[in-house]
């Protein structure tokens, strides 16, 4: 399993229409081909701050199945022009602490 990790700024004042797009947004990645959950949280000290969390079966399920599909296609319609800067994504693996 591989943690996708985003950290996303929302422009000023569009908070209420990027939450109601990443709803819609959800629906769209929820489908991927190796897609196992998503969690969006928002930042209680910066309004405009939100973290995405993705889980994938794989990192090659996301940047190249999910990113290279159709559905990225919409999905970047539906959110990327709310982010400013653009985000920064990067994966994680867990570590046993067995």
């Amino acid at each position: 399993m591989v943690l996708e990790v985003a950290l996303l700024n929302i422009k000023d004042g569009m908070i209420n229409d990027f939450e109601s797009a990443f709803r819609k947004a959800s629906q769209i990645i929820s489908k991927a081909n190796g897609y196992l959950n998503h969690e969006l949280h928002k930042c209680i000290e910066e309004k405009d701050k939100y973290i995405l969390l993705v889980r994938w079966q794989s990192l090659k399920h996301h940047t190249v199945g999910f990113r290279e599909s159709e559905e990225y296609q919409e999905w970047k319609s539906l959110l990327h022009h709310f982010y400013d800067p653009f985000p920064s994504v990067q994966h994680y693996v867990n570590i046993k602490l067995d």
